[in-house]
């Protein structure tokens, strides 16, 4: 069985609500890809996705955050998720309250949605 190599880069800069990361050129993640920000630093766990907005050049991307970009530093990992972000859809998800990451914040529980669409379509 093929094991998949994930893309990892590392945090260079966080400006408000964005943030670069530096990749291996040939390990760029797409436009659009949803990248990952997982680690904990003096003791706070930081989860936090962001989504790739611009190729700088030199193996740079740039970054928006969804999220709060409190407690980010240079150096944390910066994970390619491979994907877009993306929501459930469905008749599983008639009136219910998701979060900008598809993430149900109605209090109801999960949602049984057998599907998920990207957010950026065509």
């Amino acid at each position: 069985m093929a094991t998949v190599t994930q893309k990892i880069g590392k945090v260079t800069q966080v400006i408000g609500s964005t943030f670069d990361a530096q990749y291996p050129e040939d390990q760029l993640p797409a436009i659009y890809n949803a990248v990952k920000v997982v680690s904990q630093h003096k003791g706070v766990d930081m989860n936090l996705t962001g989504e790739v907005q611009q190729h700088l050049g030199g193996g740079r991307v740039r970054c928006v955050a969804l999220g709060s970009t409190d407690g980010m530093v240079r150096g944390q990992d910066c994970i390619d998720t491979g994907a877009p972000v993306s929501v459930p859809v469905g008749d599983a998800t008639l009136g219910r309250v998701f979060n900008l990451l598809g993430e149900p914040i109605d209090g109801r529980g999960d949602v049984a949605a057998p599907e998920r669409w990207p957010i950026h379509r065509e």
